[in-house]
């Protein structure tokens, strides 16, 4: 575009200024060099015709109505505008001052003496007006104006229809993008409505399993309390008294968190609220002590290196990562290799980020029951009970099903920049190990 109208500026002046070439020092040359120095500036305007269309059409009209050049740059400039702005009193108002420069322009350049004018040259015998040979006209004065003045017009009427069009191919882009946003808008509604569905039903399975069977278990293990109580004073009725209420303890809080998740399945809106880390979800100084304290109520035997320095430096997201990981590595190793010694290291620092280290020997079915033939043929009160509770559902023995606490800390892991490798080693331990970079926290949320 620019180019194109750059070069009809440059024809039409060149033209109008012909008869001033042999006096170079007048004032009219000097204004007709002015003319086609600038008939390389204006077009450039053409650039700015996204962002300030009507700015840009005005410059445009004035430049055509005071330099003598041709109308083509001005309707670029109005099609630009009648496509961008779609106000009816503006759209005429600008076809109409559009219009009166475009027939000016024409007329000014047939009002011309002949060896000036373009359009007389148009209308010029073959071979005359070169050469020194004399312009010789094929008509007269009339038709050439009349011309001129219908070019003019026809020009402004393409333009304005070029405008509308493309006017109106942005209006039907923008319709069909709005109507297939709200396409996939439905779309989603329909999966999210579908997903809450599945919500709903995966909260009331879990309901009415999961939260009875935490239920049994903290019921039963009040009732192992109460038995104990009536055994003959002993160091051994006072551990499984212990152990009684350790393990309702725990019942009842694992109810609770049942719940919690429960009332996240069936309120989506709220549950990115409570995913948010907290002090009690992320890697600080007190809630690895109460995981170790935990793990070692429990009966695990446990072991720990910890090495931790700048922990409320930590981004919230990686602490929160970091305690997940050596929540599930204790978890893990307390469900699959239950009386087995576990070591646990845990080191964390801006020069090399957070590592968690989880081994376990690896313990086969009957060490992991811990009683031998001989030890079971000889049943005490307790065993009995025990096998009671069996009996009453409380205790309900299943083939072992492959776990998804170790895959969901793999990608926990990798979500969070780091990386999450398990297995056994030629020595029959299992290896949990988790290395995660330091992500610094910003100053207005670090921990004191």
């Amino acid at each position: 575009m620019v180019p194109f109208a750059a070069t009809m500026c440059l024809v039409q002046c060149a033209y109008a200024a012909t008869p001033y070439t042999k006096d170079p020092h007048g004032g009219v040359y000097l204004w007709m060099m002015l003319a086609t120095l600038l008939a390389f500036a204006f077009p450039l305007l053409l650039t700015a015709r996204d962002k300030h269309p009507e700015a840009v059409f005005w410059s445009c009209c004035a430049a055509v109505t005071v330099f003598p050049y041709d109308p083509l740059l001005m309707l670029m400039a109005l099609t630009a505008l009648i496509a961008r702005r779609s106000d009816r009193a503006r759209t005429i108002r600008a076809v109409a001052a559009g219009a009166a420069v475009a027939v000016w322009a024409h007329l000014r350049d047939a009002l011309h003496p002949a060896e000036a004018s373009f359009w007389h040259e148009v209308f010029a015998e073959p071979g005359t007006g070169t050469d020194g040979v004399p312009i010789v006209m094929m008509t007269g004065e009339a038709p050439i104006i009349v011309t001129a003045i219908i070019v003019g017009l026809v020009g402004t009427l393409i333009a304005t229809l070029s405008g509308l069009h493309i006017r109106s191919r942005a209006k039907l882009s923008t319709a069909q993008a709005q109507a297939d946003a709200a396409v996939s808008h439905a779309r989603t509604l329909r999966s999210d409505l579908a997903d809450q569905r599945l919500a709903d039903a995966i909260a009331a399975e879990a309901h009415d399993t999961l939260a009875h069977s935490l239920s049994l278990l903290a019921l039963n293990a009040s009732a192992l309390q109460a038995e104990a109580s009536h055994l003959p004073p002993s160091e051994q009725a006072t551990a499984i008294a212990r152990k009684a209420e350790d393990i309702r303890r725990q019942a009842a809080g694992a109810l609770d968190e049942a719940h919690q998740i429960i009332d996240m399945l069936r309120h989506p809106q709220t549950a990115w609220e409570q995913l948010v880390p907290s002090d009690e979800t992320a890697l600080t100084r007190e809630s690895l002590d109460g995981l170790l304290v935990d793990a070692r109520n429990a009966g695990m035997s446990l072991n720990t290196w910890i090495d931790i320095r700048q922990l409320g430096d930590l981004d919230d997201s990686t602490a929160k990562t970091a305690y997940r990981a050596v929540q599930e590595g204790l978890t893990n190793a307390r469900r699959h290799a239950p009386g087995a010694p576990v070591s646990l290291e845990v080191t964390a620092n801006p020069e090399n980020g957070v590592h968690v280290h989880v081994t376990n020997p690896i313990v086969s079915t009957q060490d992991a029951a811990g009683t031998s033939p001989t030890a079971m043929a000889t049943p005490s009160p307790v065993a009995g009970l025990i096998a009671a509770m069996g009996e009453a559902g409380a205790v309900e023995s299943s083939p072992r099903q492959p776990g998804a606490g170790l895959p969901g800390l793999v990608a926990r892991a990798q979500e969070s920049g780091g990386d999450c490798r398990y297995g056994v080693d030629d020595r029959r331990i299992f290896h949990v190990d988790v290395t995660l970079p330091w992500v610094w926290r910003t100053p207005n949320e670090r921990r004191p």
